[in-house]
């Protein structure tokens, strides 16, 4: 697996946020294979990134293939570079955390909580969430909150919660096709040294789980296996390290 930083800037911040929650090093827009329809999408947050000037709250939604995991650790790793604090929080693993986690968001730059929808209808949560929004609003803290369908869809509870996720600018992120991720995958693998032909990339494309992050940790696998192995990426090799 690839080795992780911390996601956050460690500078006098509040402890509850300063958690073992680690980005992937290769999670940067330089590798992030950008789908003609996600161009305005990516264009602005680089922007946004480098600027600090943008909309307070935007929301993202898509599917578990759309990179949205991956352009919110992005986002993260621009403002460490600048010295700026940042914090990535996947909600997916909730029972990992406290709603306390939210505690003291608004005296960091910037905020990025993924998996929003395993959050909806847990009533500590979203009261947690909603109370964190409102002293967002009321700082310079920039908010990113992804989820896998659109404000409006989420099965939130409480009320004014659900108005506030709706009040940002919204973004939809479209899924790559076959030919995209087999792009994906050898930006991935020329990036670490690894030469991926388009024969072995599209075999493991139509035998692996085909979600963007499952393929990514195959290719993690495939690393190392050649690395210690000493052998070039072939279908054989693929073949006799992952059993496909």
């Amino acid at each position: 697996m690839p080795p992780t930083k911390p996601n956050t800037c460690q500078q006098g911040r509040p402890t509850q946020l300063l958690l073992g929650v680690g980005l992937d090093d290769d999670a940067t827009f330089e590798n992030f294979l950008v789908a003609p329809a996600n161009q305005q999408l990516v264009d602005y947050l680089r922007a946004a990134a480098a600027n600090r000037a943008s909309e307070q709250f935007i929301y993202l939604w898509g599917g578990p293939s759309s990179g949205r995991t991956h352009l919110l650790q992005a986002m993260c790793h621009e403002l460490t570079t600048a010295r700026h604090s940042s914090i990535y929080l996947p909600l997916k693993e909730l029972a990992n955390f406290a709603p306390a986690i939210f505690q003291g968001a608004n005296t960091l730059s910037l905020v990025c909580l993924d998996d929003l929808d395993c959050l909806a209808g847990d009533a500590a949560w979203e009261a947690a969430l909603f109370n964190a929004f409102n002293e967002i609003q009321a700082s310079t803290t920039q908010l990113i909150i992804c989820g896998n369908c659109a404000p409006q869809g989420l099965q939130i509870k409480l009320p004014d919660l659900a108005s506030r996720l709706q009040s940002g600018l919204t973004f939809q992120l479209t899924e790559l096709n076959d030919t995209d991720k087999r792009i994906a995958l050898q930006l991935r693998a020329g990036n670490r040294g690894m030469e991926l032909g388009n024969a072995v990339a599209d075999y493991i494309i139509a035998r692996a789980e085909r979600s963007l992050k499952a393929l990514m940790q195959i290719l993690d696998r495939l690393d190392e296996s050649s690395i210690k192995e000493q052998r070039k990426l072939t279908i054989p090799f693929v073949k006799s390290t992952l059993g496909l």
